[in-house]
C-alpha cells in the first residue's frame, strides 16, 4: 500500500512553511515503514539466494545419485550389433552378458480383415439374415444383435463392434465401385496372432463375412538357439533387465549380438557432471562467506553444505586399489576447485575400473550415498531450504501486515495534520488581512494629524 503525498495549498504567507511541516512529519512517520520495507528486501534477497542455492544442491545430488546408479548396475550399457534389426535398452540389468538373436522369422503385426463382399449402401443393405451375428476375436466370442430398427446394416454393424471394447476398431472404406463401394474393415488394436471372424451362423464357419487374409502375427525368433514367441515386438520379459525391440525379420544367416558391458564413457561423463555441479555449488557457498558475504552470511544451511562438500572431497575407502577420488582422476587445486583427469581415468586397468564402480557404491552407499545428504537439503517439498523459505514467507507476510497497519495510520495522520494546517493557514490569512487594514488606518491618521505619509 503506497502513500500519496498531499500538497498544501494555503492562502497565507506561511503556506510554504506549512508544506514543509507536513512533509517533515510524514517523512518522520514513514521511517518505521521504510525499516520494515528494508527487512522485506533482505528477506527477498535471502529467498532468491536460497532458491539459486537449492538448484545447485539439487544438481550435485542428481550427479551423485547418477554415479551411485552406475556403480550399482556396474555401469552397464546395452548395444546391438545391427540396430536396423533389433534395438536394445536397459531396464534393470546389472551383470555383463552377451546374447545372440537369429532366425527372426516373424514380426508381430495386428490382425486386420475386411468384409468379403462390398455393400451398395451404408444404411439400406442388410448384413445379416436375422440381424444376429457372432463376432470372434481370437478365442473371445461376442454376440452382435442388430435387430433394433435401422441397425441391420453396415453402419450399424460398425457401431456395434466399436461398442464392444473388444480391442479392435471397425471402420468403413469407400472403394468408389459404382455398385458395391462400401467395405467394413476391422483392425486389432494390439499386435499378435488373433483371427477375426464375423459369423452370420455361429455353427457354420462358411458364413464368415470377413476375409482370413491377415489374422495378425507373433514375433518369432531364436535367442541363443532357443525359439521365443511373443505377441509384441517390444520384449522385456526374456532377458532380465533388458528390453528388445524387433524391427524386421532376418534373412539368410543374419544374426544380431546383444552385448551388456560396463561402459567407461558413461562413468567419465557422470564424473564430468559431478565436477561441474561440485564447483557450481562451491562457488555459490563461497559467495555467502567471508568479508564480502552475500545475504546468506551466517546461515546454518550454508555451513552445513560446506561441511558436506569437505566430507565428499575427502571420502575414501579403507582398502583396495581405488580408495580416494584422486586414484581415478578427480583432483583439487589450491583454491579447492575440483577437476577431472580423463586421461588418468581411461588409463586404469579393468580391475581398477571395477574398483571405481565399487567406490561409487549405490544410491545409498559409497560415493553415491552422498546424494541423500544433499537431497535432504534440496528436496522441493520437505528439504531444509524449502523449510527455510517457508519461514521467510511467513516473516514476509507478517511484515506486509505491519506495513499495511502503519501505512493506514500514516495516511490518517497526514489527513488530520493537513486539516489542522489548513485551519491555521486560514486563521493566519485573516490576521494578515486585519494587520493590513490596521496599517492602512495608522498611515491615514498620520497623514491627517501630521500632514505626512509614512513610507
Amino acid at each position: 500500500m503506497g502513500i500519496t503525498p498531499l500538497r498544501f495549498t494555503g492562502i497565507s504567507d506561511f503556506s510554504d512553511d506549512f508544506q514543509a511541516i507536513l512533509d517533515r512529519a510524514v517523512a518522520i512517520a514513514r521511517l518505521p515503514i521504510q525499516r520494515l520495507q528494508q527487512e522485506q528486501a533482505q528477506l527477498l534477497a535471502k529467498k532468491q539466494a536460497l532458491n539459486d542455492l537449492r538448484q545447485s544442491v539439487a544438481l550435485l545430488a542428481s550427479a551423485l545419485e547418477n554415479l551411485g546408479q552406475l556403480g550399482e548396475r556396474r555401469a552397464l550399457a546395452a548395444s546391438s550389433s545391427n540396430t536396423s534389426i533389433v534395438t536394445v535398452s536397459l531396464n534393470g540389468a546389472s551383470s555383463p552378458a552377451s546374447y545372440t538373436l537369429s532366425e527372426i522369422s516373424s514380426i508381430a503385426r495386428p490382425a486386420s480383415e475386411t468384409t468379403i463382399s462390398g455393400y451398395s449402401s451404408l444404411t439400406e443393405s442388410a448384413v445379416s439374415a436375422d440381424g444376429v451375428l457372432e463376432f470372434r476375436v481370437g478365442a473371445q466370442r461376442y454376440t452382435l444383435d442388430l435387430t433394433a430398427l435401422g441397425q441391420n446394416n453396415l453402419a450399424g454393424l460398425r457401431d456395434a463392434i466399436n461398442r464392444l471394447n473388444a480391442g479392435v476398431t471397425a471402420n468403413i472404406l469407400n472403394t468408389g465401385d459404382p455398385d458395391r463401394p462400401y467395405y467394413l474393415v476391422v483392425t486389432a488394436s494390439n499386435t499378435g496372432e488373433q483371427p477375426l471372424q464375423l459369423l452370420d451362423d455361429p455353427n457354420d464357419p462358411g458364413t464368415n463375412l470377413l476375409t482370413a487374409n491377415n489374422p495378425g502375427s507373433n514375433a518369432v525368433f531364436k535367442l541363443n538357439g532357443l525359439t521365443v514367441t511373443r505377441a509384441t515386438n517390444t520384449i522385456s520379459d526374456v532377458i532380465p533387465g533388458v528390453t528388445l525391440t524387433l524391427l524386421r525379420e532376418t534373412t539368410g544367416t543374419e544374426s544380431v549380438t546383444i552385448s551388456l558391458n560396463s561402459s567407461r564413457t558413461q562413468v567419465a561423463n557422470a564424473l564430468s557432471s559431478l565436477v561441474n555441479a561440485y564447483n557450481s555449488l562451491r562457488t555459490q557457498l563461497s559467495a555467502q562467506m567471508g568479508k564480502n558475504a552475500g545475504p546468506l552470511s551466517g546461515d546454518v544451511i550454508v555451513h552445513q553444505l560446506a561441511q558436506y562438500l569437505r566430507e565428499l572431497a575427502t571420502y575414501e575407502l579403507p582398502s583396495g586399489p581405488i580408495r580416494r577420488l584422486a586414484d581415478f582422476g578427480i583432483q583439487f587445486n589450491d583454491k579447492g576447485e575440483m577437476s577431472f583427469d580423463s586421461a588418468k581415468f581411461y588409463a586404469l586397468s579393468q580391475e581398477e575400473f571395477q574398483a571405481v564402480l565399487d567406490f561409487l557404491g549405490s544410491k545409498t552407499s559409497g560415493l553415491g550415498g552422498f546424494a541423500q545428504k544433499f537431497s535432504e537439503v534440496s528436496d522441493p517439498v520437505r528439504g531444509w531450504i524449502k523449510t527455510q523459505q517457508d519461514h521467510y514467507d511467513a516473516a514476509d507476510a507478517r511484515l506486509n501486515q505491519q506495513i499495511e497497519v502503519l501505512t493506514e495510520r500514516l495516511q490518517r495522520m497526514q489527513q488530520s495534520l493537513l486539516l489542522k494546517l489548513e485551519q491555521a493557514d486560514s486563521l493566519l490569512a485573516q490576521l494578515e488581512g486585519q494587520q493590513a487594514m490596521l496599517d492602512a488606518a495608522i498611515k491615514g491618521l498620520n497623514l491627517v494629524l501630521y500632514g505626512r505619509r509614512e513610507s
